[in-house]
């Protein structure tokens, strides 16, 4: 099989990262991170490999960079290094609507569908539909695939992504469950499958995407039946910085009773919450490292940060009927063995049990944690966002 080069590109509102992949090998090429876009300050960090194989980094300060300028550079990266033009790129976009449910060619009205849906994203989709255009200007020839955040839950059941609300808000305001974490979570589930020796169309699967944003999946015979947040990555776990799921009239009652504008509301809610707002760190290690010294709130927020993952693994459980393995993601997921124990402890009774010298254990990408006699597996796997984007490319171009 002839190999091919992706290049994916993933556009935040301050950031470009990229990579290069080759495949089938899923060898990564060259990879990098623009950070603090349209800052007075900003940086590129990247690292590739030589002809040998050594991987070599280097870091540039840059000043006022733009999306152009992060393009350019990238083109410069690869003609210093040799490297031959991709022979496609893809294009992460957070948000595909009920419109994309799978990954679609790039044209100019594919690209203006991406923008209309930037009103349920509006952090996000500006920045992919700007890195988008840049990056078809820089390199026309080359097919460029947009690869959908919310694609993987688009196989929720409409019992499942409708709010019970008034028929207006879901047919003119858009008002439903579309999930997020899309790639991350598909990613790991297939890992899983693989790891399991079996086609991941017989399997039953929970997967924990848990990193400063957090989210859960509900997988069942390959696809997404439910998926914790919601119309924005608000709803759901209790995140770093974000409060997760509350009773929506607090928001009312803030605004009637103590005069907040919906932007004080928003604004505490998805940046001043969750971890933040109980232990005084969205870092999740700081937390757990005061919780060791005693720190009290650091133990409450942990507590509760570990009982709503804990009532998510239970409601899973009842909807799914039986389940294979739980997969542990993300930052956190792959890191804090505290976490896992703590969310997993005392599930005995559902079929989960950890191993705890294993937990603590995690030297590769894909661990399983626990014990000989769990019902249901548990497991660590590393996620790889950019090579589940590359393979969903890749995939796509070859049909």
């Amino acid at each position: 099989m002839a190999s091919q080069t992706v290049l994916i590109i993933n556009c935040g509102s301050a950031t470009v990262k990229y990579q290069l992949l080759e495949l089938p090998s899923e060898k990564v090429i060259v990879k990098g991170v623009f950070d603090g876009i349209g800052q007075q300050q900003a940086s590129h960090c990247y690292c590739w490999q030589d002809k040998l194989g050594q991987s070599h980094d280097e870091k540039i300060m840059m000043t006022m960079l733009s999306y152009l300028e992060c393009f350019k550079v990238i083109a410069n990266v690869f003609s210093k290094h040799e490297l031959a033009k991709p022979d496609a790129i893809g294009h992460r976009v957070v948000h595909g609507g009920e419109l994309f449910n799978q990954p679609i060619l790039i044209d100019d009205s594919v690209l203006a569908q991406i923008d209309q849906l930037s009103f349920l994203a509006p952090l996000h989709n500006p920045a992919n539909v700007e890195g988008i255009k840049e990056c078809l200007n820089l390199f026309p020839d080359i097919p460029q695939v947009a690869v959908f955040d919310t694609a993987f839950h688009q196989t929720l059941a409409e019992h499942v992504y409708r709010y019970p609300v008034p028929e207006k808000w879901y047919s003119e305001y858009h008002i439903r469950k579309y999930g997020f974490h899309g790639s991350s979570h598909h990613y790991v589930a297939q890992q899983a499958a693989d790891y399991l020796h079996t086609p991941l169309s017989q399997l039953n699967l929970i997967t924990l995407h848990l990193g400063n944003g957090d989210s859960m999946s509900a997988i069942k015979h390959g696809q997404c039946i439910d998926t914790s947040m919601g119309f924005t990555p608000l709803e759901g776990l209790m995140m770093g910085s974000r409060s997760g799921d509350i009773d929506p009239a607090i928001s009312l009652h803030l605004q009637q009773q103590y005069a907040m504008t919906t932007e004080q509301v928003s604004d505490d809610l998805n940046h001043h919450s969750g971890l933040l707002a109980i232990a005084g760190s969205y870092d999740m290690r700081k937390v757990l490292i005061q919780r060791e010294q005693g720190d009290r709130n650091s133990q409450l927020a942990l507590d509760m940060y570990c009982y709503r993952i804990k009532k998510y693994i239970g409601s899973y459980i009842a909807v799914l009927g039986h389940v294979d393995a739980l997969i542990f993601t993300g930052g956190v997921g792959e890191n804090a063995a505290k976490i896992r124990w703590q969310a997993c402890d005392h599930l005995n009774g559902l079929g989960i049990e950890i191993d705890a010298i294993r937990n603590e254990q995690i030297a590769d990408d894909m661990v399983e944690i626990s014990c000989t006699d769990s019902r249901v597996k548990v497991m660590v796997v590393r996620t790889n966002e950019e090579l589940q984007i590359a393979r969903e490319v890749n995939s796509f171009l070859k049909c």
